[in-house]
């Protein structure tokens, strides 16, 4: 993401945003996919056969890492980077301590307006991506309760969502245009209310999640745009942690009704946040 902000212009980088989520996307089509296939095979095995992907999802990370080590240069320009690593590892604490996160305090030189506003964004992305992440979770649950689904069906369903997914933020996503990005997300958060009441239709992550992280781009001189980035990355990071436990907890205890109805009132919150003026 801190790339795509680097080597992009306010006019494309909400294209960049989408080209990356669509990039998500692919993996979703193909990651529950090969996690199925492993389920069905593990049945037909006795021992440690769950050794197998483990290594295959290692081989997958090393491959991914070599990738970036050999492929990838620092697209940030010399003269807009970090003085010192030193002064970059003094900002480390920012980046772990939760309250640091919501506080922005690795993010420096920008005016209060700004910073208020990148606060207020970056608690809407997280309450939204908590109570997503964490019904996204129990999705699986309830499919096997309700209808029955082995773990080969819920690996089709999973590739459905992907395709959905990836067509949204391919076809849709990355043509709108910078004037249209906040008013995208505030419709793709508005859908997610009553979809997640249906469960089935909710597939508007697709257009949130990029145009989000396209806003929280703009703020940020060029040399913090990384730190801007990574901060979200990690409130995304935590959210996706502490939801699916609470939703978890929630749908094994009250059931998946009150659990999912909840989650759909909760996020009107983020929707209602982010229609106000930034």
């Amino acid at each position: 993401m801190a790339i795509i902000a680097d080597v992009s212009s306010m006019k494309t980088r909400g294209k960049g945003m989408a080209f990356v989520g669509m990039a998500f996307s692919l993996g979703f089509i193909v990651g529950p996919l090969i996690g199925a296939i492993f389920a069905v095979w593990a049945k037909t095995k006795v021992g440690d056969w769950f050794i197998v992907p483990a290594l295959f999802a290692l081989l997958l990370s090393l491959t991914d890492l070599i990738f970036f080590i050999l492929c990838f240069k620092e697209t940030l320009p010399e003269e807009k980077r970090a003085k010192s690593l030193k002064g970059s590892l003094n900002t480390a604490k920012s980046f772990i301590n939760w309250k640091d996160l919501f506080q922005f305090k690795a993010v420096t030189d920008l005016k209060s307006s700004d910073l208020y506003e990148l606060r207020k964004l970056g608690r809407v992305y997280f309450v939204y991506l908590f109570i997503y992440s964490g019904l996204e979770f129990t999705l699986t649950f309830l499919t096997h309760h309700i209808f029955n689904y082995n773990s080969m069906q819920q690996g089709w369903m999973f590739f459905s969502i992907g395709i959905t997914m990836a067509l949204m933020q391919g076809g849709y996503v990355r043509r709108i245009p910078p004037h249209k990005i906040k008013s995208t997300a505030i419709y793709g958060l508005w859908i997610i209310v009553p979809s997640f009441i249906c469960v089935g239709l909710a597939q508007a992550t697709a257009m949130v999640v990029p145009c989000i992280m396209t806003m929280a781009s703009e703020h940020g001189k060029d040399h913090q745009k990384g730190t801007v980035m990574g901060i979200f990355r990690s409130l995304g990071a935590l959210a996706r942690a502490l939801g699916p436990i609470f939703a978890s907890i929630a749908f094994w205890s009250v059931g998946s009704k009150v659990t999912y109805l909840s989650g759909a009132f909760g996020l009107l919150w983020p929707v209602l946040t982010l229609t106000q003026k930034l």
